[in-house]
């Protein structure tokens, strides 16, 4: 009677090992990837928010007819749930009746996130 080697079909644990090593580094990017994503859009939401905040506090300027006094000057400027710090910047122009400026807003100590320019007149 002979004897035939029998094939045995499957993978070896060589090759097991090697497919999960494989899985796990692309999880791994996968993640990465996730987070960075999650990161992107906080900061656009505060980018967002923070113009939003500056149109508003521009609108409501021209809505009171202010006419502010040159220089600079910070007040806070919360927006939903972010709480911001505008800075105005007033400048003279060539007409006297009418003043450039400029509003920044930032959180906290933090960089800026949104910049806006604008004009205030003296007239209605």
């Amino acid at each position: 009677m002979t004897q035939q080697r029998i094939k045995q079909r499957g993978f070896s644990l060589i090759e097991v090992l090697i497919a999960l090593a494989i899985v796990g580094v692309a999880l791994a990017a996968c993640v990465r990837a996730l987070g960075v994503s999650a990161n992107g859009v906080q900061g656009m939401q505060a980018r967002s928010l923070a113009l939003q905040a500056a149109h508003n506090q521009l609108a409501e300027m021209r809505l009171q007819q202010l006419f502010p006094d040159l220089g600079q000057r910070s007040e806070p400027c919360s927006q939903g749930p972010m709480e911001f710090v505008c800075e105005q910047q007033v400048q003279r122009t060539a007409h006297n009746a009418f003043r450039q400026l400029t509003l920044r807003v930032r959180q906290a100590d933090g960089p800026v996130l949104a910049e806006l320019g604008g004009l205030l007149s003296r007239m209605p």
